[in-house]
């Protein structure tokens, strides 16, 4: 399919109001598409940047690496046997060779450089390719703090290091900042395709949160949750995680933060006067999206969205405005965190930050800004810089009291945001209003 085609099916989809997805040849082949222009355009850089020109990916069949499963092909839904992947930059010459030691080609991108009737080792025929190509640097996946970094497993290391003869090894680095930088940074392509996948998501939540599905005093929590669940498959997708409903009223106290976080949903009935609240994420051609957005139920005679719950969204908005506003290159994200908190606290509000990479993984490798139980930083996945061309899950709370409720209620947001050469934008827009459900 051509990539322009394709991307122009997305954007008449997603002008219509009504999401549509492609077929599995379409979505396999603009996953090809995508995936040739993440090897040809974005590694040759990274490489450069991370001062590594040779990076090995091994892996054996269900038991992937993290960083080779967004490296595979669509026609190629696991690794085969045991697949090593061998990239060479070669900065002077301006080249970059994608290899595989295996019996096959990894599709069109990563050509087989693996007789086996000539070399019957695979070990050894590594080692004659790492050989030919003298590297500096062989970087290889094992990280002690970003988990999808460390995906060279204890069995595959082992026999590398057996294999290698002392000069190659004494070569080996590791490839942490290389890994995250695949995983974490997004291309212009990638892009055009975030914007429908979030617009899709929106539109289920929009589905979801409508008298199409709700029926007051008759739905509870868990029915929209699977109404969700079985929306996605019937269109084609997946979720990532499963999804959650949840409710504020009047005449219940508001949980701790703690228990909120740590403890199930609890199945209830929706009823009028309910503030909803839900976390939903979908999967689609290799990206994910993590969205939370809230509705309200109306009472009789409620035309709209009470003016009291109206403002305290709008504090919500403001936490948002506070965190994006300290996105800066080469910040980590501990800095941003702390800045954006102390600017909400001294704005009067009461928030809390734990804002997520998003991308290729719903929790994704990269700048980790803040976690529900750490709002005063997070050690080393904090400590990493914010890079440009990157995406995250803007996902934040603030605590708001209702003197009409004569309690608390909670504000929680989360919104696919990018941050590039020219700052932050969210892909698709954000919730800037509860969601009236109107039933009467």
């Amino acid at each position: 399919m051509n990539r322009f085609f394709a991307l122009l099916l997305f954007l008449i989809f997603a002008s219509t109001g009504f999401a549509q997805v492609l077929t599995e040849r379409d979505r396999a082949d603009l996953k090809d598409e995508i995936l040739a222009d993440r090897f040809n355009t974005l590694l040759p850089g990274l490489m450069d940047e991370s001062g590594i020109d040779m990076w090995l990916v091994i892996s054996r069949e269900y038991n992937e690496d993290p960083v080779m499963k967004t490296m595979l092909p669509a026609k190629w839904l696991n690794a085969r046997r045991r697949t090593i992947l061998l990239f060479y930059r070669n900065k002077r010459a301006g080249t970059i060779e994608k290899l595989a030691v295996a019996r096959y080609d990894v599709g069109k991108n990563i050509t087989s450089a693996w007789d086996k009737e000539k070399q019957p080792d695979q070990w050894a025929r590594l080692v004659e390719l790492i050989a030919e190509r003298n590297p500096e640097k062989i970087g290889i996946n094992y990280s002690t703090h970003f988990g999808l970094a460390d995906g060279l497993v204890k069995t595959d290391y082992e026999e590398l290091l057996e294999a290698l003869p002392a000069d190659q090894e004494a070569r080996l680095v590791s490839a942490e900042k290389l890994a995250i930088g695949w995983l974490e940074t997004r291309t212009e392509m990638e892009m055009e395709l975030y914007n429908t996948l979030v617009q899709i998501t929106h539109d289920i939540i929009d589905e979801a949160f409508s008298d199409k599905v709700i029926t007051p005093s008759e739905t509870t929590t868990d029915d929209v949750v699977w109404w969700m669940r079985q929306k996605v498959t019937d269109m084609g997708l997946e979720t990532w995680f499963h999804p959650t409903v949840d409710i504020q009223r009047d005449n219940e106290v508001l949980k701790s933060q703690v228990n909120a976080f740590s403890k199930g949903k609890e199945d209830k009935v929706i009823i009028p006067g309910d503030l909803l609240h839900c976390d939903f994420g979908i999967t689609y051609i290799g990206l994910n999206t993590d969205c939370q957005q809230h509705a309200y139920v109306l009472q009789e005679g409620e035309s709209k969205v009470p003016d009291f719950l109206a403002a305290a969204f709008k504090k919500g908005n403001q936490v948002q405005d506070f965190l994006t506003d300290e996105m800066k290159t080469g910040r980590t994200g501990n800095e941003i965190l702390l800045s954006a908190l102390e600017n909400g606290r001294n704005a009067g509000l009461r928030p809390a930050i734990y804002t997520h990479p998003l991308g290729t993984y719903g929790h994704s490798a990269g700048t980790t800004i803040g976690m529900w139980d750490s709002q005063g930083g997070v050690p080393f996945t904090g400590d990493y810089p914010l890079h440009p061309n990157t995406v995250y899950a803007i996902e934040l709370n603030t605590t708001v009291t209702i003197d009409q409720w004569s309690k608390d209620i909670r504000i929680m947001l989360e919104e696919a945001g990018f941050y590039g050469p020219d700052g932050f934008r969210y892909v698709n827009g954000r919730q800037q209003a509860i969601k009236p459900i109107s039933w009467n």
